[in-house]
């Protein structure tokens, strides 16, 4: 009974903190429709239905984030970083811990980046406009799974620099120049999608997640410090699809080219 109190107060403080996030962007919509516009809100009740389903969803959705996607990302950083996991129970653990030995980590980085990003509501819904304007051109899956590819190389890659410690700005820096050379030889047509795929990567699903992988790899990583080497994965994630959309979309174009 407890734990349901708490949990239903928990809630209470939740809805009250989503209604004051919300309540900016309502007041901006209807000041414009009926002070700007001078119009009449068509379908008002609807409306109203459809801001209390997403003032109920978000505050579900940040008691989900706090109660099990955090912790759950963090405790399994935790526990493919430590040393009984990766030499096994009563082995001889060398002082200094090898990049190579947190593989595992890598390949959790990349299945959890692709799983997250495939199931990326914002995602969705890009790729679906964007196959629907194209007049099914560019494929609603095949643009998912170049996205969802990107961001596994790029959690990856991120996770491995946590492990090594290297600058975070040397890997935005070398991936940001070849987007640019990719721009310059990707069809135009895609580029702006390309771009805009990067931003839709970091939303709803994909983030807590991430950012609860980053955070357990520099907390558990010997020598790391959470503040300095626990954030950046977000950066990787939204980098890497651009490069893999305009790679996706250069290699469409030469498969064509040589089909001819």
């Amino acid at each position: 009974m407890s734990q349901f109190v708490s949990t239903l107060v928990q809630f209470s403080d939740t809805l009250m903190m989503t209604l004051r996030d919300v309540a900016p962007i309502v007041v901006i919509i209807f000041g414009f429709q009926l002070a700007v516009l001078r119009r009449p809100v068509a379908n008002w009740r609807r409306v109203v239905l459809g801001f209390v389903y997403v003032i109920v969803g978000l505050s579900l959705f940040l008691m989900g984030l706090e109660l099990a996607l955090f912790p759950l990302g963090e405790s399994m950083a935790e526990q493919l970083t430590a040393p009984e996991f990766l030499y096994g129970e009563g082995a001889v653990i060398p002082l200094v811990i090898d990049w190579v030995d947190y593989y595992w980590v890598y390949i959790f980085a990349a299945a959890i980046g692709f799983s997250t990003t495939v199931a990326e509501p914002s995602l969705i819904a890009v790729a679906i406009k964007a196959s629907q304007v194209s007049g099914g051109t560019i494929q609603v899956n095949g643009l998912r799974i170049a996205v969802a590819l990107g961001v596994a190389m790029g959690i990856a890659l991120g996770s491995y620099r946590i492990v090594v410690g290297d600058p975070l700005h040397y890997y935005i820096m070398a991936g940001y120049i070849i987007v640019v050379i990719q721009t310059y030889f990707a069809p135009k047509s895609i580029v702006p999608l390309a771009y805009d795929s990067g931003g839709v990567t970091t939303s709803t699903v994909t983030v807590p997640i991430v950012t609860a992988l980053g955070l357990g790899l520099a907390s558990t990583v010997p020598g790391r410090n959470p503040m300095l080497d626990g954030f950046g994965l977000i950066a990787f994630a939204s980098l890497f699809p651009m490069i893999t959309v305009m790679g996706y979309a250069q290699l469409s174009v030469w498969l064509e080219r040589r089909a001819e």
